[in-house]
């Protein structure tokens, strides 16, 4: 009896176990760009803390479709030359997905090269601007300001009745595009901005754009800054005596600021597309689960980066293939409910240009915590 084709036979056999156990084994590599230094190093570290955390409960339970999840983490100085080149590297290293940066500037330039190559690139950017180039591979995990402005506005002009605006914003991609959109979510309600007072990156002094503010004689003033700067100008603004409504958006109110700005964060008023402090039991949660990992109570970044690393899972669970396009035309259009992925925590909608709907909240700042005054509705849904 010849035995050979048993032999070559079981060889093969082994061969296809051998190479299935492989490709069982391959990762998914995710290149996780974020602003761990410089301006941005309160947003990207959050960012990247609420990205490794969903890793790691996401690993802990199979990873995505039997596959598990393996960061690559880099640092993008708050430049956006730096996070080019770092964006250029994640492609070199063939990553399946690219979580970062957060800062505006830096994505728009970043995500030319993702783009190129075909890979799926997430950002807690606002600028209205980066959904707006045509890319089918860029996907927000924050709301773009075309989205939150107009909210924002209708507080102003509608519960606070506000006819003058004095509005100090940082001069950058994030900071114009914010005034650009509040100004004329403004103007449509019949509130004029008298006052369109700009700052720098960075700033330390607020002491002149809060001066100008109070010398416009608005009936409120509106903040669209980072974390940092925020601080800074709430306290300035309490130092010079302002007494009027304070208000702004997403930035104005985060733990960060709430922390740097102490008793003078009171009062403020913001509209925000995530909190911790949300009356949602699985948004509760999250924010347990980040305090027992990190010993620090995450901010609206934190939740941005976990929950897109979710809706990364979700669209490839979609899709049912590990395959960076099929992911990215999976996630277009794609609604994933949170009681079917308690990841993304509120039931959310991605649209044709990768941009979010979901419910979001206006809070207020209330013996330093944020306190929510109301919860808004998807656009998608009627209030």
């Amino acid at each position: 009896m010849n035995k050979r084709p048993f032999l070559v036979t079981a060889l093969a056999f082994a061969a296809a176990l051998t190479f299935g156990a492989q490709a069982q084994a391959q990762t998914i590599k995710l290149a996780v760009l974020q602003e761990l230094s410089g301006a941005g190093a309160t947003a990207g570290t959050n960012a990247r803390n609420g990205i490794e955390l969903a890793v790691k409960e996401i690993n802990a339970n199979g990873g995505i479709l039997g596959r598990k999840i393996e960061t690559l983490v880099a640092d993008t100085q708050s430049n956006p030359s730096v996070a080019k080149g770092l964006a250029q590297k994640a492609v070199d290293d063939n990553v399946f997905a690219v979580m970062g940066p957060t800062f505006s500037g830096s994505i728009l330039v970043s995500m030319t090269e993702t783009k190129r190559a075909e890979i799926p690139n997430f950002t807690g950017g606002e600028a209205a601007s980066i959904t707006k180039q045509g890319n089918p591979y860029i996907f927000r995990t924050s709301f773009t300001q075309d989205t939150a402005m107009p909210k924002v506005a209708r507080y102003i002009a509608g519960n606070l009745k506000a006819k003058t605006v004095a509005v100090i914003f940082v001069n950058n991609d994030f900071g114009k595009g914010g005034r650009d959109s509040i100004t004329k979510a403004l103007e449509g309600l019949g509130a004029k901005v008298v006052a369109d007072i700009s700052t720098d990156s960075g700033q330390v002094d607020f002491s002149a754009p809060v001066l100008k503010a109070k010398q416009s004689n608005a009936d409120v003033v509106f903040v669209y800054s980072n974390e940092e700067e925020s601080a800074r100008a709430l306290r300035e603004l309490r130092k010079q005596g302002w007494t009027k409504p304070i208000v702004g958006e997403t930035t104005l109110t985060g733990q960060k600021v709430i922390e740097l700005a102490g008793d003078a964060a009171n009062g403020a008023v913001a509209h925000v597309g995530l909190t911790v402090d949300a009356p949602i039991p699985l948004m509760l949660k999250f924010k347990a689960k980040f305090y027992q990992e990190y010993k620090y109570v995450s901010d609206h970044n934190g939740i941005k980066g976990y929950t897109g690393v979710y809706l990364l899972k979700a669209a490839i669970e979609k899709a049912g293939k590990v395959d960076r396009i099929a992911a990215a035309k999976a996630l277009h259009g794609l609604t994933v409910l949170a009681s079917k992925e308690p990841g993304v925590i509120m039931d959310v909608t991605v649209d044709a240009n990768g941009d979010l709907d979901r419910e979001s909240f206006i809070v207020e700042v209330k013996d330093g915590k944020q306190v929510v005054k109301e919860t808004l509705p998807a656009l998608g849904k009627k209030s």
